[in-house]
């Protein structure tokens, strides 16, 4: 799959007024990760700057929808919604764009959950997924072959690895991945695409092609 990279001016967010983020034209790809909707303990794990579940919820979807469009297509790898996933899956739907989701280990969907998956896959459907991917995929970004994967293919949120089994296989490539949260932006040939290194909004193809051609490094959440 061949993924055609639009533009994508930075959009800082903190906790004040910022100039809203230009539209991009139609049909742009984007990369997120670990939106943990509904996830109380998330906002103090990762230092979010929300009071509560709710006004996260809310500045997800606010800071997704100003710069997704309608007709663009979204790669969410992994990591949608906890809590009482009844009222926090569906929020999804209120979601802008064409929406992929690549199951991490906290979706419900995940294969690596067994038969407790079962039956999963269409309710994420339901919630507004178009399509539901497990595992390592490969896709073009800009013309480089890239990884993707919910997992880094090393490192963690936490002090040890978790998942070692499913982590994506190093063939020498560049990998886009999530699950480490606030951890890094990019390290080496590992760029993560969560919402907690980008300040909660989803990542421009472009933008990930632009480390890509700046080489290995180490960045930090902006």
């Amino acid at each position: 799959m061949t993924l055609a990279p639009d533009g994508c001016s930075q959009h800082p967010w903190v906790n004040g007024l910022v100039p809203a983020p230009a539209r991009r034209h139609h049909d742009a790809v984007w990369f997120t990760a670990d939106l943990h909707f509904g996830h109380a303990n998330i906002i103090r794990y990762s230092d979010r700057p929300f009071s509560d579940p709710g006004e996260m919820n809310h500045a997800l979807i606010e800071r997704w929808n100003e710069v997704v469009d309608q007709d663009d297509t979204v790669w969410v790898l992994g990591d949608v919604a906890l809590g009482q996933i009844a009222s926090t899956l569906p929020l999804v739907g209120a979601l802008h764009g064409h929406k992929l989701l690549l199951a991490g280990n906290h979706d419900r969907c995940w294969v690596g959950h067994g038969q407790r998956a079962a039956g999963w896959t269409e309710r994420y459907r339901e919630a507004g997924f178009a399509e539901i991917h497990q595992g390592q995929l490969e896709l073009e970004v800009a013309g480089t072959t890239v990884d993707v994967s919910h997992f880094p293919y090393r490192g963690d949120s936490q002090d040890l690895d978790r998942h070692v089994d499913r982590r994506p296989v190093d063939r020498g490539r560049w990998l886009v991945h999530g699950h480490v949260h606030e951890q890094w932006r990019q390290r080496g040939r590992m760029i993560n695409v969560g919402t907690d290194a980008w300040r909660y909004r989803p990542v421009a193809a472009e933008e990930v092609a632009a480390l890509i051609d700046a080489g290995p490094g180490d960045l930090a959440p902006l």
